[in-house]
């Protein structure tokens, strides 16, 4: 047992968050999110059982965020004209409020097949059991 780790973290992610450079890209998919066909060269972990904001909470715990860059958090845009709602973007809002003090400005949006490219590239992809539609988001690691 470790001190001041969520007990939502496995083993397999901790183990990830630490290989992690700065720079490197993790993205947490819902439920729809291609998460095999993406991850084909990035490290895929299961987390079935949790939706993106608890697991985005835990995460932003221990994994700082690359100050580096305009928006280290990057949320899938909806497609325009989509009558789609994304209630969950204002929970993401305020998670990402209590661990960097850009607050919601450290979030942007990125056209859905960019954000495939780019999550096609990252290090790791978290695969949830979230229902929310367009509650994909990639985070970049920045340093300590």
């Amino acid at each position: 047992m470790l001190k001041g780790i969520p007990k939502i973290l496995p083993p397999e992610l901790l183990k990830v968050l630490c290989e992690m450079g700065h720079g490197d890209r993790l993205v947490i998919g819902d439920g729809n999110f291609p998460s095999a066909s993406m991850g084909k060269n990035a490290i895929v972990i299961r987390m079935d059982g949790h939706g993106t904001c608890e697991i985005l909470d835990a995460i932003l715990q221990l994994f700082p965020l690359d100050v580096y860059v305009e928006h280290p958090v990057n949320l899938m845009q909806v497609i325009p004209g989509d009558p789609v709602e994304t209630p969950v973007w204002e929970d993401y809002k305020e998670i990402v409020k209590r661990y960097d003090s850009r607050g919601e400005k450290a979030i942007g949006e990125i056209p859905r097949p960019d954000f495939y490219r780019e999550a096609s590239g990252a290090y790791a992809i978290i695969a949830t059991g979230e229902s929310a539609l367009y509650a994909n988001l990639m985070l970049q690691k920045g340093v300590i």
